[in-house]
């Protein structure tokens, strides 16, 4: 049965730049750990980038979130520490708001047994690329680890996993 390791938007902007919170960069060695096992196994890993030009201000997102991030070329827009030399042979897809149609679309077509969706923010990019997991591949299991994603909100990241769970995606490592 073949896996996927989705690893949503682990990016310094998210992490250590303009919207990273206390706990962010501890989910590093977990999700390092986990694109080392997937690898290993002979599974396969796709990242995300949040991805935005300087006219993100006048973006939808940019008005209800007027904080800039990850500004495509800027050192917020990498991935965070180890994660960024473990994304070279691996599919990155650049994202212009908080789910990636195009992720949704290229994974329609596989016939993947299980997806674990990784990242930042839980209750933001975790959760809408989880949902569109599930729209691309109704059948297929998928999970979360509640120690490889958090949200600058504990009360939102627990609310998001409530929802993940209603949704039949598995929640993982939950206190």
């Amino acid at each position: 049965m073949k896996k996927l390791l989705l690893v949503v938007d682990f990016q310094n902007d998210f992490v250590t730049g303009s919207l990273g919170f206390s706990g962010a960069e501890r989910l590093e060695d977990v999700i390092v750990q986990k694109i080392n096992e997937y690898k290993n196994n002979g599974d396969d890993v796709i990242f995300t980038l949040d991805t935005h030009d300087e006219d993100y201000p006048e973006t939808v997102e940019g008005r209800y979130l007027p904080v800039k991030h990850c500004i495509k070329g800027s050192v917020g827009h990498d991935f965070y520490g180890q994660v960024k030399d473990l994304t070279f042979d691996s599919l990155v897809f650049e994202k212009p708001t908080f789910p990636s149609l195009e992720l949704a679309n290229y994974l329609k077509d596989k016939d993947y047994g299980v997806v674990e969706v990784c990242g930042l923010v839980s209750n933001i990019c975790v959760l809408s690329n989880a949902i569109m997991v599930k729209s691309a591949l109704p059948n297929v299991e998928i999970i979360v680890d509640a120690k490889a994603t958090a949200s600058n909100d504990p009360e939102l990241n627990e609310k998001c996993f409530d929802i993940m769970m209603g949704l039949h995606i598995q929640v993982l490592n939950r206190n």
